[in-house]
C-alpha cells in the first residue's frame, strides 16, 4: 500500500507455534504448503478515511499451511516480527524448496510526540521454515524502505527493489546463508521487481515513472539496461506468465490508493525484439495486489475500490475484489469478478492453481477462493489472523 505515506514499524507479536512436524516446503495431496502473511496491526484507517498511527509492538510475520487442507488453511506458527502496509503485499517471498521465508520490513516506527510516525527501515529477515517452530536465523541489511521481492527458480538469488533508495538489492542465498552481493541503481522509486522462468531477466516497476524497468541478470551480476517500458498509470505490481512469454503490470492509477476511476493491466510481450507494452486490459478501481497462476491460465488483480475510504465518498465501497483475467497466448481478457472483503492485499495461488487466499487488510482475514477453469467463486470460509495482512506469498514456483 502505498497512499504516499512511508510508514511501518517496530513489533512484537505472540509466538504461536502448533505442534506438527517441521515446516520443510514440501507438496503433494495432504502435504504441508507455506504461504508466509506480513501482519502491520500499527496502521488502520479511520472512518473518515484517514491514516491512524497507532503504538507498535503487536505486529507479526505469520505462516499459514495451505496444503494439508487446501479448503481450510492453518496458521502454523506468528512470529513476533515488524511488518509494514506501507509497500506492495510483495515484501516477502519462500525459496523454491521452501527451507526459507525473506521478509523485508519497509518502514520503521518511531516515536512523533505523543503519536508514532514511519521512516524507512533496512530489514530484511531471514526465516527458517524447517525448524520446528520456524525461527528468524538472520537479518540481512539492504537499501532503504525494502518493498517488493523475488527470488528466481534457482532459489540461489533474490532481488528487492528498495523505494527510498531507488535501488534494487542483490543477495546471493546459499544453503541458509542469505547475503547482500551487490545494489543496483535504478534513480527512480521502484515497487516490486520479479524475474523471468530462465533467471535471466528481471523487470522493475519503476512506480512514480509510470513505466518497466528492464534488467539483465547474469550470475549475481544484476545490470540496468537503461530500458523502460512506458506501462499504465502508477505500476504498482507486476508478475511474469510461468512460460516467460508475458509480464503484467497492476497499474494503480491513483499512487496507491483508490480515487474511483477504472485503472489498467498493462501487458508486455516479452518474446518480442525489443520487448514492448501490447495492449491494456482495463480492470476497476485501484489495482495493488496482483499474481499470475502457476498453470499460466489465469490471473487476478485485487482492487481495493475505496474500501479503506471514508464511507460518505462516492467511490467508497465495504468490500474490495478479486478480478479475474484468462491468459490466451497473448491475448490478456477479464472473464469475472468476485467480491472479498475491506483492503484486500496479498493474492496467492495455490501450487495446483486450483484454490486463491487474498488476505483483507480491514478485516484481519484471509478469504479462500475455488478456481474452476476460468470460474472464480468465494466458497466464504474465512481465516482469522492475529492482525491485519499487509502482505502475501507462496512458495517460489
Amino acid at each position: 500500500m502505498n497512499n504516499c505515506i512511508t510508514a511501518s514499524g517496530l513489533i512484537a507479536a505472540a509466538l504461536l507455534a502448533v505442534s506438527g512436524c517441521a515446516i520443510t516446503g514440501q507438496s503433494g495431496p495432504g502435504q504441508p504448503e507455506y504461504m508466509v502473511v506480513g501482519i502491520d496491526n500499527k496502521v488502520t484507517w479511520g472512518d473518515d478515511g484517514k491514516v491512524q498511527n497507532l503504538a507498535p509492538g503487536k505486529d507479526a510475520v505469520t505462516i499459514v499451511d495451505i496444503g494439508t487442507d487446501p479448503a481450510n488453511p492453518k496458521i502454523v506458527a506468528s512470529l513476533p516480527l515488524m511488518n509494514s502496509i506501507f509497500g506492495p503485499p510483495t515484501n516477502l517471498a519462500i525459496t523454491p524448496n521452501g527451507q526459507l521465508a525473506l521478509v523485508a520490513n519497509s518502514m520503521d516506527w518511531v516515536a512523533d510526540g505523543p503519536g508514532w510516525k514511519a521512516s524507512p527501515d533496512n530489514r530484511l529477515y531471514v526465516i527458517d521454515l524447517t525448524t520446528n517452530p520456524p525461527e528468524r536465523i538472520d537479518t540481512v541489511a539492504v537499501g532503504k524502505q525494502p518493498s517488493g521481492m523475488a527470488i528466481n527458480r534457482a532459489g540461489n538469488l533474490a532481488l528487492v527493489a528498495n523505494r527510498a533508495d531507488n535501488s534494487i538489492s542483490v543477495l546471493s542465498i546459499q544453503g541458509k546463508q542469505v547475503r547482500l552481493v551487490d545494489t543496483v541503481t535504478i534513480g527512480e522509486q521502484v515497487a516490486h521487481v520479479a524475474f523471468t522462468p530462465d533467471g535471466k531477466r528481471a523487470l522493475a516497476a519503476k512506480f512514480p515513472g509510470h513505466k518497466v524497468a528492464l534488467l539483465d541478470v547474469d550470475g549475481q551480476k544484476v545490470t540496468y539496461m537503461k530500458r523502460d517500458l512506458p506501462v499504465g498509470l502508477w505500476p504498482y505490481n507486476l508478475d511474469i506468465t510461468p512460460d516467460g512469454k508475458l509480464a503484467l503490470t497492476a497499474d494503480n492509477g491513483n499512487a496507491g490508493g483508490s480515487d474511483g476511476n477504472v485503472d489498467t493491466v498493462s501487458v508486455i510481450d516479452l518474446e518480442a525484439t525489443p520487448p514492448r507494452v501490447i495492449d491494456k486490459v482495463v480492470v476497476g478501481d485501484a489495482p495493488e495486489g496482483f499474481a499470475i497462476s502457476p498453470t499460466g491460465r489465469l490471473a487476478v488483480a485485487i482492487l481495493l475500490r475505496g474500501s479503506n475510504n471514508a464511507p460518505t465518498n462516492w467511490f467508497y465501497n465495504r468490500d474490495g475484489s478479486v478480478v479475474v483475467l484468462r491468459i490466451d497466448g497473448k491475448k490478456v481478457t477479464k472473464v469475472g469478478e468476485v467480491l472479498v472483503r475491506g483492503l484486500p492485499e496479498g493474492a496467492v495461488f495455490s501450487p495446483d492453481g486450483k484454490w486463491l487466499y487474498v488476505g483483507n487488510f480491514m478485516d484481519s482475514d484471509i478469504s479462500v477462493l475455488r478456481v474452476d477453469g476460468d470460474t472464480v467463486t468465494n466458497t466464504g470460509t474465512l481465516l482469522k489472523l492475529p492482525g491485519r495482512p499487509a502482505s502475501m506469498r507462496g512458495r517460489t514456483q
